[in-house]
């Protein structure tokens, strides 16, 4: 699969960071290259955009277009009551202050601080931080490379959808198609785990509307779940080779009901603060410890801490995957692997 075509059956990767799409791309593709995603940047065939739950994600154009729409409640609704910010705008003309943001956004690619500093001028007793965020909630932003490029920085600044591509958002706020990808991409589901992939509420009158185009099933708990009649439910019993996910990865934030990939116990070690959602390895389908890569000098370690004692089997496959990782990801480095976690480690 291309890593277009990733994009779009995910329904985008989530990427607060600029790096995670491209290891969650190369966690779930074979032969993924990070020239190939860095191409759709900088064709503009792939944009970082603010969408579901109001967190950036890196989708294909087209799913940006047709996604913002179905999603601008959810941006609207965090704004007026999901933040300190809509009370802090409160008693002023918010279509103003968008506007003048949008003229802002496409004279010039900022940031959010620059914009909220810019219109402080013309609202000088408005927190400069509520003023961008308006901007943000209620424009249809998109961050601009070299932000989000493959070795590459810069900072956030963004620009309208409509200047960046030449093109205007869907008209079309329905949820349907999206609740249909959604399933697509992460059923079997229900309602309420759909609900917490977009941040849409009342999407249980969408599930009716659909329930013909589904077939349904009951959980160990009784919760009806949803699929697509046609989609792949591997076996109970199936192999599930170990996966490095990266921050912030889809599969982890994708359901109201974790239990399937994290015991509850596990979510307090995978959850940093400041709303960091750390790398994980994943053991027989379970998140069973984290990862990261130390860089020092010449040299990248790939430190591996698990939240279990490893049998032989699993640390030899955390070894080996690992090995793939540290080559993707630092290939001029001189690379190590190192085990870290209290307690004993199997050898």
């Amino acid at each position: 699969m291309s890593a277009a075509k990733a994009l779009e059956h995910l329904v985008g990767l989530q990427a607060q960071s600029p790096t995670p799409p491209y290891f969650g791309l190369w966690t779930r593709l074979e032969d993924f290259h990070p020239e190939e995603l860095s191409r759709l940047i900088e064709n503009r065939k792939a944009v970082r955009i603010s969408l579901m739950r109001s967190t950036i994600h890196l989708v294909t154009a087209r799913d940006a277009l047709a996604l913002r729409s179905v999603l601008q409640s959810v941006h609207e609704r965090q704004f007026k009551v999901g933040s300190r910010h809509g009370p802090a705008l409160d008693g002023i003309n918010i279509a103003e202050v968008v506007e003048a943001g949008r003229v802002l956004m496409e004279e010039q690619q900022r940031t959010f601080t620059e914009i909220g500093e810019a219109l402080q001028k013309r609202w000088p007793d408005r927190p400069v931080d509520s003023l961008g965020f308006a901007a943000r909630n209620y424009l249809a932003a998109v961050q601009v490379p070299p932000r989000g490029l493959w070795g590459k920085s810069g900072q956030p600044a963004h620009t309208t959808i409509e200047n960046w591509l030449g093109k205007s958002i869907g008209a079309d706020a329905s949820p349907d198609r999206t609740v249909l990808r959604y399933i697509a991409a992460f059923g079997p589901a229900s309602v309420r785990d759909a609900q917490v992939w977009s941040g849409l509420p009342n999407l249980g009158a969408v599930f009716e509307r659909l329930r013909r185009k589904l077939v349904s099933f009951r959980d160990v708990r009784g919760a009806e779940l949803f699929d697509l009649p046609k989609a792949p439910r591997p076996a109970e019993d199936s192999a599930a080779p170990v996966r490095f996910l990266p921050e912030f990865d889809n599969i982890l934030l994708s359901h109201a009901d974790r239990s399937r990939i994290i015991d509850e116990k596990d979510r307090v070690r995978l959850f940093a603060g400041g709303g960091v959602l750390k790398a994980t390895i994943l053991i027989d389908g379970l998140a069973r410890g984290t990862w990261r890569i130390a860089r020092k000098r010449r040299g990248a370690t790939l430190v591996v801490t698990p939240w279990i004692t490893l049998s032989r089997k699993d640390r030899v496959a955390l070894e080996r995957e690992g090995a793939k990782l540290l080559a993707f990801a630092a290939p001029e480095a001189d690379r190590d692997i190192r085990f870290e976690r209290p307690g004993r480690i199997l050898t």
